[in-house]
């Protein structure tokens, strides 16, 4: 779950980092009332999506207004708001549709002496939070690695001992910080990564994080996903979701217990289970298509989750045909074709559905197909099914 800047400052505030001042606007009007209250000549008024690049980012609508922008009057902060509020913002994260801007974060202007990046993710290979650093700030993590690899940090800490104060000095040392940025950096680092950990993060990033002219540390910017799996920890994050900002169908999987990603092909698949989800989507690319999702119903293929599964699939314009891949391992293959017959009648097909089982009572599962008199297409193996949907697009 992903959430806004402005929500994650106000969490790194309870952990001791520090953040700037600022003000949440849904209007022009609230836009200059911000600046006033804010009272520096200097403030940002920022467009709140869940996507990186927003300095850079220009709107579909002003094509010269930029996602971030830097205002020195109320009159400035209202008229800026105007041309992004309710308007779409295209940066490098968001593609070329954009995303609409519904919030905005003002915030004071600091005094900039320096800029660095900073994020928290989880080191699969070591199972252990890794703290990565860059004298680059402002920069995508992603360029810098390609470009200036040398330049990228690395600082493993364990999960319930956090940062040792030796190595939020190693970090420092290593970038350059100096005199007060140095002590700063000795409370900093650690309450950010004490943060990673107590929140359940899957992702924290901090770009820039900069050093103000008197060497203290501050978090320009937050961008926090939190892990779902953990969520049930954290009651109140749910407060924090904004759903304007998910894609409807993920949402609408979710609540009926699914596991849903939306892809740009245009097959749509049906399977039970993560890795065959994965192998089935590997097929369908190696014999031409392009899947539309993955999809995983879970063990139980229940009437009700196979009928919402084929629901959320045919609700993308761009599926063409539907493979559904089941192995009747937990529940029984005739079982599972029972339910699949029910969805369909229940949902109506309008594309080209292959179906692929294997497991306890297959035999009689494929027959229940072939007695039901619908346009099936069945399949005998998985890659047998792959090249048959692929098939029918051509």
């Amino acid at each position: 779950m992903k959430i806004h800047e402005y929500q994650g400052k106000e969490l790194f505030r309870g952990f001791g980092v520090p953040v700037p001042r600022g003000i949440v606007a849904k209007t022009p009007e609230d836009a200059a009332k911000a600046y006033q209250e804010l009272g520096s000549s200097l403030a940002v008024v920022k467009s709140q999506i869940h996507a990186g690049g927003r300095g850079k980012g220009t709107f579909k609508e002003h094509p010269q207004q930029h996602g971030v922008v830097l205002v020195r009057s109320a009159e400035e902060a209202a008229d800026n708001a105007k041309r992004m509020l309710g308007q779409t913002l295209v940066t490098i994260q968001t593609g070329p549709e954009g995303k609409q801007v519904n919030t905005l974060f003002v915030e004071e202007g600091l005094d900039i002496a320096r800029e660095l990046y900073l994020g928290i993710v989880i080191d699969r290979e070591t199972h252990c939070p890794v703290l990565i650093m860059s004298s680059e700030g402002g920069m995508e993590i992603e360029v810098v690695a390609e470009k200036s690899p040398e330049k990228i940090l690395r600082e493993h800490f364990e999960a319930d001992l956090g940062l040792m104060p030796y190595q939020a000095r190693n970090m420092a040392f290593a970038l350059g910080l100096e005199g007060p940025a140095i002590r700063s950096a000795e409370k900093f680092l650690p309450a950010i990564c004490r943060f990673f950990v107590d929140s359940d993060c899957s992702m924290a990033e901090i770009n820039p994080l900069i050093v103000t002219g008197n060497g203290e540390l501050v978090a320009l910017d937050a961008k926090v996903t939190f892990d779902d799996n953990a969520m049930f920890r954290h009651k109140k994050f749910s407060e924090l979701r904004d759903l304007t900002e998910e894609e409807p169908a993920e949402v609408s999987a979710q609540e009926a217990g699914l596991s849903y990603v939306k892809l740009d092909g245009n097959i749509g698949c049906l399977v039970n289970g993560a890795g065959l989800a994965m192998s089935t989507m590997d097929l369908i690319k190696l014999h031409g298509g392009e899947p539309a999702n993955f999809l995983d119903v879970g063990g139980g293929a229940s009437v009700e989750a196979v009928t919402e599964a084929f629901r959320i699939i045919l609700a993308d314009q761009n599926v063409k045909a539907v493979l559904v891949n089941i192995f009747g391992g937990i529940m029984k293959c005739d079982v599972i074709v029972e339910a699949l017959l029910t969805a369909y009648d229940k949902v109506g097909f309008h594309v080209p559905l292959v179906v692929r089982l294997e497991g306890t009572n297959v035999e009689l599962a494929r027959k229940m197909l072939e007695d039901s008199g619908k346009p099936i297409i069945t399949a005998k193996d998985l890659t047998d099914a792959a090249q048959k949907v692929v098939a029918t697009l051509k």
